[in-house]
Order: structure tokens, then sequence, then C-alpha cells
């Protein structure tokens, strides 16, 4: 827990206060579902890009991805570079369609192309898949934030998702858009202000571009692997072929993005959007990801915690293996002054292989340390959770960032948390109202009717996230847990939508068919792989599923129903 002062808390609660307050004031008046869902077709190219930027950007991103380059370099990056063929893909092909069909989401598509059964069942894998990340998005935040400023975890779970329910649940789209450009700016400012003490404080001590050498030299600036490997979770193959179909998934049929370019006054104005966010996502991930290295650099030269999980070190301190862990930490004290020697002669030496290899084995050695550390903490408590990179950001920040930057740090990661559950719980309810409840359920109600419906839907959505939130559990990687849960369901709903766009031919009853089948595989594979039995990286799911969906689509088709071919 950390104490923070008056001036960051009047900067952290007076930031939230006002996106909360000014979005209900800016998207007052929705009348019917068209305005509520569709906040009136009104949004510009730079709205909608930044929509869709704010509902992909969850504070997940803002607190993992800066620890994992810390641990593992910047290779996560490859994770996106599918995304801009997807953007071009879905601009070309998804959009004008959507438009065409003058659709309230993705989903009533596939009715038109197949039948109602097809629609509900994409539908209810997306409200399944979505209501769960809801609840990983608001956790995940909350978990950290929660032991950092001293609240405990279940209020501050409360805390977000109220934020997030008052003005989604009163403005809809139009109040997730006006406040993405809100929380955007925040977030850009917050990120900002952080590499610049970072870049600051690393040139008082060595040239800016030696202080990246070191970072390359300690492995942490490989951006591309380019070896084919189906286990690696992170290649420039993974990256272009199962990001890309992650992309395709995400971006052209999951509701929560669908929405935000369907809001577009016209495909113009979606289609820019779409470009805008493609031309800056992956530059914005590598500036996230180089935040991390400029905080993993940052901690060659001042301590860093040897476990960053403040409240597992009190506990292992208060427990019978407290002095094995003091003798960690002293270790660790005594292989950092041996670096800083090693630091000294690095930087009045440049290209000394020898000394770059003396580094790297205190390197390893340290974070060698930081693994025993671990073991250490789980002796003392065998169910504590020891995976500590979600920790690494905020700690730094916490501890290093001036007073008043402190709070704004903070109002990031929770307006990170805000912008994407609000887009979530948005398109949640737009699903539930249109794809479920007026097509199957009550048909012939008034406008007033299903907007009050879909307001009901948003706060009940609201309220399940919160609630799963509660009782969810951390996992190893925050941005990992998100991206693992999409690529569990994203593909089968992608390969449906591909042969409805593609193969012509191929009808409802086997497509309905093909995506149980290929559903169940790919839950069965994650199974074996989460058992150790076989090992694909999760991206690949991505295409293996779509694949299924198309491959049995067409043999069920051709075997069972020939003359449906007519």
């Amino acid at each position: 827990m950390t104490d923070l002062g008056w001036i960051d808390w009047a900067v952290l609660l007076g930031t939230l206060f006002f996106i909360v307050a000014f979005g209900v004031w800016k998207s007052r008046g929705s009348k019917n579902i068209k305005g509520y869902l569709l906040g009136d077709k009104s949004s510009n190219w730079w709205t909608i890009g930044l929509s869709v930027m704010a509902t992909q950007a969850s504070a997940i991103t803002f607190l993992s991805t800066p620890g994992q380059a810390y641990m593992e370099g910047m290779g996560f990056v490859q994770f996106y570079f599918g995304l801009p063929l997807a953007m071009v893909i879905i601009s070309t092909v998804f959009i004008p369609l959507y438009y065409k069909l003058k659709v309230y989401t993705a989903y009533e598509f596939l009715e038109n192309r197949f039948d109602n059964k097809t629609r509900l069942l994409t539908a209810s894998l997306f409200l399944l898949q979505r209501g769960l990340a809801a609840g990983i998005t608001i956790y995940a935040p909350a978990i950290i934030l929660s032991q950092i400023i001293g609240w405990s975890l279940n209020f501050t779970i409360l805390f977000i998702g109220v934020l997030v329910i008052i003005y989604t649940v009163s403005g809809g789209t139009k109040a997730v858009s006006q406040t993405h450009k809100q929380q955007m700016a925040v977030i850009f400012l917050g990120m900002f202000i952080a590499c610049g003490f970072l870049i600051s404080f690393l040139t008082d001590r060595m040239d800016f571009s030696r202080g990246v050498e070191l970072a390359g030299v300690l492995g942490k600036m490989e951006v591309i692997d380019w070896e084919f490997n189906p286990s690696s979770r992170y290649n420039i193959w993974s990256g272009i072929i199962g990001g890309l179909f992650l992309q395709l998934s995400y971006f052209g049929t999951d509701q929560s993005q669908v929405q935000r370019y369907l809001s577009g006054s016209s495909v113009k104005e979606s289609r820019l959007g779409l470009m805008f966010n493609a031309l800056l996502k992956i530059p914005m991930q590598f500036f996230i990801l180089f935040v991390g290295v400029l905080v993993f650099l940052f901690y060659q030269f001042v301590m860093p915690p040897l476990h960053f999980n403040q409240a597992n070190v009190d506990l292992v301190k208060n427990s019978e293996y407290a002095e094995e862990y003091y003798s960690l930490e002293e270790s660790q004290n005594q292989l950092f002054e041996k670096k800083q020697i090693l630091l000294d002669n690095f930087k009045a030496s440049p290209d000394n292989k020898e000394l770059e290899k003396e580094i790297k084995a205190v390197s390893s050695e340290e974070f060698a340390l930081m693994k025993q550390s671990k073991a250490v903490i789980e002796k003392a408590k065998p169910t504590a959770e020891t995976q500590d990179d979600d920790y690494i950001f905020i700690t730094f920040v916490i501890n290093f960032l001036p007073v008043g930057i402190v709070g704004l740090l903070l109002a990031v990661i929770f307006s990170a948390a805000m912008s994407s559950t609000s887009a979530e719980l948005n398109a949640l309810a737009s699903t539930a109202t249109v794809d479920v409840y007026k097509r199957n359920i009550v048909k012939n109600g008034s406008e007033k009717h299903y907007l009050s419906r879909s307001k009901l839907f948003t706060l009940l959505f609201g309220v399940f996230a919160i609630g799963f939130a509660a009782l969810a559990k951390l996992f190893d990687n925050l941005i990992e847990a998100v991206n693992i849960l999409g690529s569990l369901f994203y593909g089968t709903i992608l390969g449906v939508f591909l042969v409805a766009f593609f193969i012509k031919w191929v009808k409802g009853n086997a497509v309905f068919i093909a995506a149980l089948i290929s559903q169940a595989i790919i839950i069965v594979l994650y199974t074996l792989n989460r058992m150790e039995v076989i090992e694909i990286g999760y991206l690949w799911y991505n295409l293996i599923a779509p694949a299924f969906v198309i491959v049995f689509g067409i043999a069920i088709e051709k075997v069972f129903v020939p003359s449906s071919k007519e």
C-alpha cells in the first residue's frame, strides 16, 4: 500500500469524475435504439479511430505490456503485425456490406446469409466470450490498484464498474465514443510524461543510444523472431498469420469493435477510422513496450525490488522463511554493486564483447534470484500468485514519479479500464437486445420498449462483469489472459463469416454444424495444451478454427445436403 498525497488524489478523482460527467452530458437525450446503440450514426473518422483504439487498449495494456517488455523484451509487438492487413480487408469487405444491410450488429448479417440459429450461435459465443472478458477487464487493474492505493479489492472493482455503468447506461454508444476521446487524451499524456521522465533519468547516466544498446545486449530489443515455431507464442509468423485472423475476428465480427465503426456517418468515415487505427496501433504498442524497456534500464541504475508484488513480500517476511528471503536480497545487493562497476566500464568501452558477456551473466543471475524469490514465497503460502510482471510498471510509477504525475498515471490505468469496459457493455447490450431479445422474444415492441431494454441489458451486463471480476483469479499475465480467451472463440465466429462472404453455396445447416465441431475441437486443443500433452501457441487457434469451419462446412454441404448447391 502507498500513501497518496492530496494532490494525487485530486488529480485521480478529478480526472475520472470529469470523464463520467462529460460522457453523461454529451450523450443525453437518446430517444430510440438507433440513437442509443449507433449514436445516430454521426461519428467522424477520428472519433471512430480513437474509439476503436480505446476499446482495444484496456488497463491490461498499460499494466501488463511494460512488465512483459521488462521481463521478455519487445517481441510482443509481433502480435499486432497482422493488424494493418486486417484493417484493409475489413474496410474493403465488411464495412460496405454492413452499411448496405443497415445492421445494428454484425450477427444480423448472418441471418440474412444463413438462418436465425447461426445468427443466435455466433451472438451467443460473442456474449459468452465478451461477457467474461468484461469481468477480466475490470478485475485486471482492480487487483493491482487495490494493493497500491489501499482499497479493498471488491471496493476497487465496484468503483470502476459503477463509474462505467453510470455513463454507459445513460448515453449508450454516443457516451462511449465521447468518453473515449477524453480517456485517450489522458492515456497518451500520462504515458508520454512517464517516458520523458525515464529518458531524462537515463541520459543523466549514459548516452541514450548507449542505453538502448545496453538493452539490446540484455536481450530486450529483439523485436522480430524469424523462426517458424508453432509452440512459440510470439514470432513474426504467428503475428502475421495468427494475428491477422485474430484481428479479422476481433475488428470484423466482435460487436464491441463493429459498433464503433457502425456509428460512423458514412462508409468513408468508418474506413478512415480503421485506417487511422491501422497506422497508429503498432507504433503505439511499440511505444508502450519501449516504456517497459526504459523501466528495465531505470532499474539497472536503481536497486529494483527482488519481487514487485509488495503484498507477497510482506507475507514472506512475516513467515518462517523470512531469513531465506533476506539472504536472496543480500545476494541481489552484491550483484547490483558488481553490475554498477560493469556499467561504468560499459559507458567507457564500446564494443567490448567480453564486458557485454559479463553484464549478461550478472543480469541472468538477477533474474534467477527473482525466480528463487517466487519459490520462497510459494513455500510461505502455496496458493500465492507469484507472477509479478503486472506490478512492475505501477511500482515504478508509485515510487519514483513526481507528485501529481502519480495521480495522473493512476488515472491512466482507471481510464483505460473504463474505456474498454464501456465499449464491451455497450456491445453486449446491443447484441442481447437486437440478436436475442428483439429477434426471438419480443418481436413487435415499440422504440421506447427496446430503448429501455437496451439500458436494462447494459446495467445487467455491468453487474455481471462486476460479479465475475469479484470471483476471478489472477492469470499469469493479464493481457495474455484476455487474448487467450478471445482466441478460444473468435476463430469459430470468423470462420462462419468467411464462409458467409466467400463460399456462397454453403448454407445454414452445414455451417452451423461445422461451427459447433470447430468450437469443440478448439476447446479440446486448449485443454490438451494446458495439460502439456501438445504445445500450440494460442494465436494459431485463430487460424485453426476458421479452417475447420470452412473445411467441415464444405464437406457437410457436399456429402449430406448436396441438393442445396442448386
